[in-house]
């Protein structure tokens, strides 16, 4: 155990100290530098130069902003994000752990202050006839009379009533209170960056799931509109055969594609289920609860999804700013920073200055006179000599975590911007796979439209016209697919961008104590 030293020095000369060197802090100060941005978005991309889509000119100010999910234009996806802010399971975590931070930074900030404490108790004792209140007595030997008599009036038992109070208050010296607060502070404020960090992620999942979940629902339209399209071109084929036209084989390979289109509902369905129990569960709802909030309305079968919204990024360097695990990175380091300061503070003596007033009397009746007063007051110095190493090791130690979070800062920024090219690239080689998935449907549906024609005026077999057909279903399934991962892509952009999510003061502003 460390050796400490405690004496009483001159009151007035601790104060003048404490005004002297009052504004010492030790330790390293933080200084929060900008992450490192690229000048132009086109600086920092992996791959071929032909995925540098439009959607990377930086515009002054970028389209997504924070809590800008509305850019989608779905009031359906803006009341689930608002029902997800408020019932989410993992929210209401985050959103509890950041009071908790809010918590601990009050509880530390209390160490600035006095600390008073009140005292009372009335005890009923009895000394020992042979402990160590006789001793006097023994020494005194002979010359005391009634020796007997007297060890046995003082083991007599009585009544003890005591009452007062004491108050202390450490002068902060070398900072160490401050020191901890700074540490406690931004804590706090990376608690708020992960429970922002928190929101970006559910809402982003809430999106994905909503526009997987609709991609579905369209694919459902288009396979039953193609179930009833083909149920028809069976009759019509069932009729030529049974007219002598054509050979029976017809019939049963238009039966065989109608087998074939009838069987994906099935697994559509459990695809729609799927997308439907996932975000009735991000929302913290039993299954089943947003059936009808999530059933499909569309009744074009053609229908397609909503123009998505322009994508103009803005600056690099302010997109940096805005990432919420960036400011969490950032904030970790200062307060491993100012961890490092409380760690060098305890190598220093503490000043604490102390009063007390209370009274004691042996029998209630004089327990109020001014006689039976007592009080105490003065400073104490602890000063620390010896401890075999530990206070030295834990100022290393606190060093050593300070450079792993800074590290760990640099290494979010690096993965930040690893994500924002990779989500970009994945969205602009989508966009380009539309673009051409749009041409391929258009120009199946002219050649479909060119082998009925042939087929039904006897220039072609029904062979030609059923691989023309083939050839458009799998088109229109590979343009709703492409559609639907277009929206997701774009999500997963802005979730990259820290779009779609509070801003910092909004945060900052929320009541976390009010989670459930």
């Amino acid at each position: 155990m460390p050796l400490t030293l405690h004496f009483t020095c001159n009151a007035v000369a601790a104060a003048a100290l404490a005004l002297f060197v009052g504004g010492c802090a030790v330790g390293p100060d933080h200084n929060p530098s900008a992450p490192r941005a690229p000048a132009d978005w086109s600086a920092w991309h992996g791959g071929s130069p032909a995925l540098l889509g439009a959607e990377r000119r930086a515009a002054p100010e970028a389209s997504i902003t924070p809590g800008d999910w509305k850019a989608f234009n779905d009031p359906v996806l803006d009341r689930l994000q608002a029902m997800v802010l408020a019932a989410n399971p993992d929210l209401q975590t985050a959103a509890l752990r950041f009071a908790q931070s809010r918590v601990q930074r009050a509880t530390t900030a209390t160490q600035r202050g006095p600390q008073v404490n009140a005292s009372a108790g009335a005890t009923r004792q009895r000394q020992s006839e042979s402990g160590a209140a006789t001793r006097m007595i023994d020494a005194l030997g002979s010359s005391v009379a009634n020796k007997a008599q007297l060890i046995r009036t003082l083991s007599e038992p009585y009544n003890l009533y005591q009452a007062g109070f004491d108050a202390s208050w450490e002068i902060d010296l070398w900072g160490r209170v401050r020191r901890a607060v700074e540490a406690a502070d931004a804590d706090a404020a990376a608690s708020a960056a992960m429970l922002q960090q928190a929101e970006l992620s559910v809402q982003a999942e809430l999106a994905r799931n909503y526009f997987e979940l609709r991609g579905t629902q369209r694919e459902l339209r288009i396979a039953r509109a193609d179930i009833a399209a083909a149920a028809e071109s069976l009759e019509l084929v069932q009729a030529r055969a049974d007219g002598g036209l054509v050979t029976d084989l017809d019939p049963v390979r238009q039966r065989t594609l109608l087998a074939e289109l009838r069987a994906r509902i099935p697994s559509l369905l459990q695809q729609e289920a799927d997308a439907m129990n996932r975000i009735t569960l991000l929302i913290g709802a039993p299954p089943g609860a947003l059936n009808t909030e999530l059933a499909d309305a569309a009744t074009d079968s053609a229908s397609d999804a909503p123009p998505l919204p322009d994508l103009a990024l803005g600056l690099p360097a302010d997109l940096a700013r805005r990432r919420p695990d960036i400011a969490a990175a950032e904030a970790q380091l200062h307060a491993a920073t100012a961890r490092v300061g409380v760690a060098v503070a305890d190598l220093y003596p503490r000043v604490t200055l102390g009063a007390g007033f209370g009274y004691e009397s042996v029998g209630s009746d004089r327990f109020g006179d001014w006689g039976s007063r007592q009080w105490h007051v003065g400073p104490s110095l602890s000063l620390p000599i010896f401890d075999n190493g530990r206070r030295r090791s834990t100022v290393d130690l606190r060093e050593l975590q300070q450079q792993e979070a800074a590290v760990a800062f640099q290494q979010t920024v690096l993965k930040a911007w690893h994500e924002i090219d990779a989500a970009l690239n994945a969205y602009s080689a989508e966009r380009q796979r539309h673009a051409e998935l749009i041409e391929r449907e258009r120009q199946s549906r002219d050649a479909l439209t060119l082998a009925h024609a042939r087929y039904a005026n006897g220039l072609t077999d029904f062979g030609v016209e059923l691989d023309a057909r083939r050839a458009l279903l799998q088109a229109r399934r590979d343009h709703a697919q492409s559609t639907s991962r277009l929206s997701v892509n774009l999500v997963t952009v802005y979730k990259a961008l820290a779009g779609g999510t509070l801003p910092n003061d909004g945060i900052a502003q929320r009541n976390p104590s009010s989670a459930p």
